[in-house]
């Protein structure tokens, strides 16, 4: 690290802690928006809370393992420990024998006739379309534990039909009038980010950096995405034709 030129105060952060500082930057520059990320970010508690934190509205995709129950189910208190044993827990079950907490994989495939066909937007080949499904839900880790399940969300699945089962799945903070169309649009709106960093790369060479240095990469990410702004202003401005088609 030393002989690449990093700075003795940078070490290790994991990537959602850098995007928070991006994020915190961009707000003090002007930027607004939604936070769109996939679930290496969305799957991160901590995260989604920093954002909440920062009043910022967002839609992140999650793993199918995280847990949820109903935003209006109620887990009930954890029994009071008595003079010997162990600590107790809540039931993992309900009177009637169901699980009080799912996985998201679970709880969409138990509510697979709540799917429908929804389009977001005109693509280059037709409308994009695929089925969706959302629910009001409470994130609920380790709730027999004790902690309790955080605020309602929206849990927003989709169940391409050429699957079997649904695949793909979002976390959104967007409030409780929200409609199905709405909540689809936003999880689909992270397809110009990926878009946009395959630009960078294909097209302008942000992967080809074969430095070793702390201040070359950097030189590096700054001119390549400094001009991929040149040519994102000039298409606007020659309507798409020519440049970066």
């Amino acid at each position: 690290m030393k002989k690449a030129g990093v700075p003795a105060e940078i070490g290790y952060r994991p990537k959602w802690q850098i995007a928070l500082e991006m994020l915190r930057q961009a707000r003090v520059e002007g930027f607004s928006g939604p936070v769109l990320a996939d679930s290496a970010y969305g799957t991160v508690t901590q995260f989604r809370r920093e954002l909440d934190a920062l009043g910022l509205p967002w839609c992140l995709g999650i793993d199918s393992t995280l847990r949820v129950i109903a935003a209006n189910a109620d887990l009930g208190p954890v029994p009071a420990k008595g003079p010997m044993g162990r600590t107790p827990t809540r039931p993992h079950k309900l009177a009637d024998g169901t699980l009080k907490t799912r996985r998201v994989a679970d709880w969409a495939w138990r509510r697979r006739s709540a799917f429908r066909k929804v389009t977001w937007r005109q693509g280059s080949r037709g409308p994009m379309a695929s089925r969706f499904a959302v629910w009001r839900v409470r994130y609920a880790h380790r709730a027999r534990m004790g902690i309790e399940p955080l605020e309602a969300c929206w849990l927003i699945a989709e169940w391409p039909t050429d699957a079997e089962k649904p695949t793909k799945f979002f976390f959104s903070n967007l409030p409780a009038t929200a409609s199905q169309k709405e909540l689809v649009w936003l999880a689909k709106r992270r397809w110009w980010i990926e878009h946009s960093y395959k630009e960078l790369k294909d097209e302008l060479g942000l992967d080809h950096f074969e430095g070793r240095s702390w201040r070359g990469w950097h030189h590096h990410v700054t001119l390549t995405m400094l001009a991929y702004l040149f040519l994102v202003e000039l298409r606007k401005k020659l309507g798409n034709k020519g440049i970066l088609a």
